[in-house]
C-alpha cells in the first residue's frame, strides 16, 4: 500500500509538485470529516457533513471558478455603467482538480448516509484519493466499490495483466489514431470557424463528436486497463453511447460515473422525479446546468449542460405525441425504422449541443449554429490539404472503431478472441499495437477532460 500510494503522488508530483499540497488540503478535511460524522449523532451530523462539503468545494472554488464568476459580475455591473476593476488570479487549474473532489465529496456522503463506514487507516484512505490510474479524468469511484479493494491481497495474474494491456491498447488505438487525428482538423476550423463554409463546420462537428468520445473513453479505457494490470476493478465509464435511441439513454451510456453521481448527490436529493411536474422540470435543468458548470469556467458549459436538459425536458413531455405519431405510421417500439429514426435524432442532437462545448465562446457557437447550411462548396473540400492526407486514415480508423463497437454489442470479443487460434489472437493483437506506433499522433496533446 504505502508503494501504491508513493507511486500515486510522484504521478501527480509531474505535473505541478506543489500541487500535491492541495490534494492533500482536500484528503485531510475528508478523511476526518468521516470518522466523526460516523461517531457523531443528531443535527452535529448534517453540520459536519456541510462543513466538509464547503470546505472541499472551495478549494475547487478558487482554482476553477474565482475568475469565471468574479468576471461574469463585473461584466453584469459594467452593463449598468459601472466601471469596476477586473481582478485577475493567475494560477493554474490543478490537473484532475473536479474529479479527485468529487471522488473526495462522494465518500463523505455515502459515510453520512450510513452506506460505508469511515476508513481509519490513512493512508488506505488516500490511495483511495490518490489512485493514479483514475486520479486525473476518473472514472468517479464510489467507495463502496473501490476503498476495500486496497485492503485486498493482490496477486499476480496473468489473465488481469494480459487482458489489462489489451484494454489499454484499445484505449491507445482510441486516444493517438482516432481522436488526436481528427484533432488536428477540429481545433483549425473550431479555433476559426469564421474561415471555413457550411460544409467544413459539418464535417468538423461530427469529427469533434468523434474526438471527444474517443479521447475520454480511450482515457477511462487505459486507467481501467492499468488498474487491472495492478489487479483493481474499476468501474465501465462508457457503453457505446452514440448508439442510444434517445437523449435521457445517452446520458446512462455517457461518463456514467459523473452522470450517476450527479443523479445521486443533485437530483435525487432535489426530489428527482417523485414531485409536480414543474419541480420535476426544474430539477433536471439544476443538475444538468450543474454538470455543464462543473465542466468548465465558461458559459458555453453552463449553456451545453442547460441544452442536454432541455433535451430531456422536452422528450418527456413529448413521449406519447410522439408514440403516437408513430403508430399512425404503423411504427412499433421493435420496428427497425423507429429506431433508426430515433438513433439518428439523438445523434443529430447531440452533434448540436457538442458545438456549444467546443466553441470557445457563445459567438463562434452561434456563428457555427447559423452557416452549418450555408457554403456547402464540395470542390473546396475536395483541394483540402489537409483532408486530402488525413481523412483515409480518419475515415479507417473510424470504421475499425464501429466494427469494433458493433461486434462488442453482438458477442463477447475477449471471449470470441480467445477461442481464436493462437497465431490468430497474436496477429491481432500485434496488428493492434503497430495501428497504434505507424499511424498514432505523437503531439503533445493532452486529454481534453484532463482540464476539468
Amino acid at each position: 500500500m504505502p508503494w501504491l500510494l508513493a507511486a500515486s503522488c510522484l504521478f501527480y508530483m509531474a505535473f505541478i509538485p506543489s500541487y500535491i499540497l492541495i490534494l492533500l488540503v482536500t484528503i485531510l478535511i475528508d478523511y476526518f470529516a468521516g470518522i466523526y460524522i460516523e461517531r457523531m449523532e443528531g443535527h452535529g451530523r448534517k453540520t459536519l457533513l456541510w462543513v466538509s462539503i464547503l470546505s472541499t468545494c472551495t478549494v475547487l472554488f478558487i482554482f476553477k471558478y474565482y475568475g469565471f464568476f468574479v468576471g461574469s459580475f463585473v461584466s453584469v455591473v459594467q452593463l449598468l455603467g459601472w466601471n469596476l476593476p477586473r481582478p485577475v488570479l493567475s494560477i493554474i487549474l490543478p490537473i484532475g482538480l473536479s474529479f479527485h473532489t468529487f471522488q473526495s465529496l462522494s465518500y463523505v456522503i455515502e459515510v453520512y448516509r450510513g452506506n460505508q463506514r469511515a476508513e481509519r487507516n490513512f493512508l488506505v484512505y488516500a490511495t483511495y484519493v490518490m489512485f493514479f490510474p483514475q486520479l486525473v479524468a476518473g472514472p468517479i469511484e464510489r467507495p463502496q466499490n473501490l476503498l476495500h479493494q486496497f485492503r485486498d491481497w493482490h496477486e499476480f495474474s496473468y489473465v488481469n495483466v494480459t487482458a489489462g494491456l489489451k484494454r489499454m491498447a484499445w484505449g491507445f488505438f482510441k486516444k493517438l489514431v482516432v481522436a488526436d487525428r481528427l484533432a488536428l482538423y477540429v481545433n483549425d476550423v473550431y479555433t476559426y470557424p469564421r474561415a471555413y463554409n457550411g460544409l467544413q463546420l459539418t464535417i468538423a462537428t461530427v469529427f469533434f463528436a468523434y474526438q471527444i468520445y474517443c479521447d475520454f473513453s480511450g482515457y477511462s479505457d487505459i486507467a481501467i486497463g492499468a488498474a487491472q494490470v495492478l489487479g483493481f476493478r474499476l468501474m465501465e465509464n462508457f457503453r457505446t453511447p452514440y448508439y442510444s435511441l434517445s437523449t435521457s439513454e445517452f446520458w446512462r451510456r455517457w461518463h456514467i460515473s459523473l452522470s450517476t453521481w450527479f443523479k445521486d448527490y443533485v437530483y435525487v436529493p432535489l426530489g428527482g422525479s417523485r414531485v409536480r411536474k414543474n419541480r420535476h422540470i426544474f430539477n433536471l435543468l439544476v443538475t444538468f446546468g450543474v454538470s455543464g458548470l462543473w465542466h468548465g469556467a465558461n458559459w458555453t458549459y453552463v449553456i451545453w449542460g442547460l441544452l442536454n436538459g432541455f433535451y430531456l425536458v422536452f422528450g418527456w413531455l413529448t413521449k406519447e405525441w410522439r408514440d403516437r405519431l408513430f403508430a399512425l405510421f404503423g411504427l412499433q417500439e421493435d420496428t427497425r425504422i423507429r429506431k433508426v429514426i430515433m438513433l439518428a435524432s439523438t445523434v443529430v442532437l447531440t452533434c448540436f449541443a457538442w458545438i456549444v462545448f467546443r466553441a470557445r465562446n457563445i459567438g463562434d457557437a452561434a456563428y457555427v449554429f447559423t452557416h452549418l447550411g450555408s457554403g456547402w462548396n464540395f470542390h473546396q473540400i475536395a483541394t483540402e490539404q489537409f483532408l486530402l492526407r488525413q481523412m483515409p486514415v480518419a475515415i479507417a480508423s473510424i470504421l475499425v472503431l464501429e466494427i469494433g463497437q458493433l461486434w462488442g454489442r453482438a458477442v463477447s470479443v475477449p471471449n470470441l478472441i480467445q477461442k481464436l487460434p493462437l497465431p490468430a489472437r497474436w496477429t491481432l493483437y500485434a496488428s493492434l499495437v503497430m495501428t497504434v506506433v505507424m499511424f498514432g499522433i505523437y503531439k503533445k496533446t493532452q486529454f481534453i477532460y484532463f482540464q476539468f
